[in-house]
C-alpha cells in the first residue's frame, strides 16, 4: 500500500463503458480507439511505474479536429480525460484513472513548417523532442531543450511539464523556446495562442499553459524557436573525492560569471553504474564528477576551458579530462543521457526533481545522503548542477515489503529540504501525483486557491487530468469556482 491516494472511480461512468466506447468509435479513425484490456493496460502507467491504473479507454487521434471532437463529447458526458504524450513523465503526470479516457497525441508528429529566416519551426505536438533537431540539423540549426528522454518524449509533454535538459543552463527550458500553440479546450474549442513572433500582445497565456500539466487543454501544435548550431563544442570531465567538493566547485564557477552550455553532476554510485553501461571513460575512482561543456569557436572554447580548469584545480580534483574527439564527446553524453535507464538495470527508483539555489549544493547533497540513510534506502545523484535542478534517484526494491514506502518518505523529506533552503518542489518533471500532497508545504492555502481558480477558468468541471497537482482534500469543487458563479 503506497502513500499516494487516488479518487474512487465514478460507478455511473463505469456502468456506461460500452456505450462510451461506441460513441468514441464514431469520432476517430478505425484504429484510433483502444478498448481491449490488454491494449489498455499498455497505458496504465508512465515513467513513475510504481503506480498503475487501467484507463476506461484510449483514444489516439490523428488531427486537431479529432481531439476537439473527443474533448467536446467527454465534456458533454462528464467523462474525465488524461492527456498523454509518450508517457515519459517521472512525476505520474500521465497516470490514468479507471473512469477516464486517455487521449494520446503520439500519432500527431508532422513537421508542418520550418521558417529559417525567422528561426521557427511549427510542428504537431506528438513529435519527439529530438526529431525537431533532426529535421533542421542539416541546415545548421537545432532545438535547444534536451531532456534525457528526448529520443522518446513529445513536445506536448515538454510543454505540459516545462521540460529542460542538460543544455538549459545557457539556452533555457521549454518556456524560453516556445512561441505559440494550438490548444483544444475541454469543451472542444480550438484556440491559437502566440505565434511565430516573440511577446504576443495581452496576457501571457502561453506562459500560463507551459508547465500546466495538461489541466488547461490539450496542445496539438506548437511553434518553437530553432537556433543556429555553434561552431563547435567540447565537454570536460572533472572527478572529485566528495560530492560536497564538487558542489563547491559548481558554486565557484557560477559565481565567477561563467555560464557554460551545460554543467552536469554525477555522484560515485551514478558514475560507476553509467560507466558500466556506456563505457564513456568516466573516472570510476571518483565520488563525484562534473560534465562541463563549452561551445563556440576554437579560440572561445580554449579560453573558457582554461578559466574553468583554473577554478577546478582550486578544489584538488582527482582527475580532469578534456574531450579530444567528437566520438569521445558523444560517449560522454551517451553516459549522461542513458543514466536513468542504466540505473533501472540495478534497482527500482523514484526520481526527485527539486530545485535549489546553487550556493546550497554542498549542504543539500550532504543532507540527501543523511536522509536516505535514515530511511534505509540508497541514493544516486544525477542532475543539472548549473541551475540547481536536482535529480536524486531514491533506490528501492519493489519486491521488498515496505521499501517503496520508505523511498517515498525519503523523497518527500528531500523535496521539503529543497523548499527549506529557498528552492522549490519541481524544476522540470512537474508535480503530477508524486508531489501533489507536498504542495501545501511550498504554498499557502491562498496561493493554491489562486492557482485553482485560474485552472477552473479553462476547465470548470475539473475533467482534464484530475487528481494531479493539487491535494485532493484542498481542491476547489465546481461550486466554488469563480467561473461558475
Amino acid at each position: 500500500m503506497t502513500t499516494i491516494a487516488f479518487p474512487t472511480p465514478d460507478p455511473e461512468i463505469l456502468a456506461r463503458r460500452d456505450a462510451i466506447w461506441a460513441d468514441l468509435a464514431k469520432l476517430v479513425s478505425a484504429d484510433g480507439l483502444i478498448t481491449s484490456e490488454d491494449e489498455r493496460r499498455a497505458f496504465e502507467t508512465d515513467a513513475l511505474a510504481a503506480y498503475r491504473q487501467v484507463p476506461l479507454a484510449v483514444v489516439l487521434p490523428s488531427s486537431t479536429e479529432e481531439v476537439a471532437a473527443v474533448l467536446s463529447y467527454c465534456n458533454r458526458e462528464g467523462i474525465k480525460v488524461i492527456p498523454r504524450g509518450a508517457g515519459t513523465s517521472l512525476a505520474g503526470g500521465a497516470i490514468p484513472q479507471p473512469d477516464a479516457v486517455v487521449i494520446g497525441v503520439s500519432r500527431m508528429r508532422r513537421v508542418i513548417d520550418i521558417d529559417y529566416a525567422n528561426r521557427t519551426a511549427r510542428v504537431e505536438a506528438g513529435i519527439t523532442n529530438l526529431a525537431i533537431s533532426d529535421a533542421v540539423t542539416a541546415d545548421g540549426f537545432f532545438y535547444a531543450p534536451d531532456p534525457s528522454s528526448q529520443l522518446a518524449c513529445t513536445i506536448a509533454g515538454n510543454i505540459a511539464m516545462n521540460s529542460g535538459g542538460a543544455h538549459c543552463l545557457k539556452y533555457g527550458v521549454t518556456t524560453n523556446n516556445l512561441m505559440g500553440v494550438r490548444l483544444v479546450l475541454m469543451d472542444g474549442t480550438v484556440v491559437d495562442i502566440g505565434g511565430d513572433h516573440l511577446d504576443a500582445a495581452g496576457y501571457d497565456i502561453l506562459g500560463l499553459l507551459t508547465g500546466s500539466e495538461g489541466q488547461l487543454g490539450i496542445v496539438t501544435e506548437a511553434t518553437v524557436r530553432i537556433l543556429p548550431l555553434a561552431e563547435g563544442a567540447r565537454p570536460l570531465l572533472i572527478g572529485f573525492d566528495s560530492s560536497e567538493t564538487a558542489g563547491a566547485c559548481v558554486t565557484a564557477i557560477i559565481s565567477a560569471g561563467i555560464i557554460p552550455v551545460a554543467l552536469e553532476f554525477m555522484d560515485g554510485p551514478a558514475i560507476r553504474i553509467c560507466e558500466d553501461f556506456a563505457r564513456a571513460g568516466y573516472p570510476i575512482e571518483a565520488e563525484a564528477m562534473l560534465i562541463i561543456e563549452v561551445e563556440g569557436s576554437e579560440a572561445e572554447i580554449a579560453d573558457e576551458l582554461a578559466k574553468i580548469e583554473a577554478i577546478a584545480r582550486m578544489f584538488n580534483p582527482l582527475t580532469l579530462k578534456v574531450s579530444q574527439s567528437s566520438s569521445e564527446s558523444a560517449a560522454i553524453w551517451k553516459g549522461r543521457k542513458s543514466a536513468f535507464g542504466a540505473m533501472g538495470r540495478i534497482a527500482d527508483y523514484l526520481c526527485m526533481d527539486g530545485t535549489i539555489p546553487t550556493g546550497q549544493l554542498s549542504l543539500v547533497l550532504r543532507r540527501i545522503a543523511e536522509i536516505c540513510a535514515e530511511n534505509g534506502v540508497g541514493v544516486a545523484n544525477i542532475f543539472h548542477a548549473g541551475d540547481g535542478n536536482l535529480h536524486p534517484l531514491i533506490l528501492y526494491n519493489a519486491a521488498k515489503p515496505g521499501d517503496l514506502e520508505r523511498a517515498e518518505l525519503a523523497g518527500a523529506e528531500v523535496l521539503k529540504l529543497c523548499v527549506d533552503v529557498g528552492g522549490c518542489l519541481t524544476g522540470e518533471h512537474g508535480v503530477g501525483i508524486e508531489k501533489r500532497d507536498l504542495m501545501t508545504y511550498q504554498y499557502t492555502r491562498t496561493d493554491l486557491e489562486q492557482q485553482m481558480r485560474a485552472r477552473a477558468v479553462f476547465d470548470p468541471r475539473w475533467l482534464l487530468n484530475p487528481a494531479k497537482v493539487f491535494p485532493l482534500e484542498n481542491r476547489l469543487m465546481p461550486q466554488d469556482n469563480v467561473s461558475s458563479g
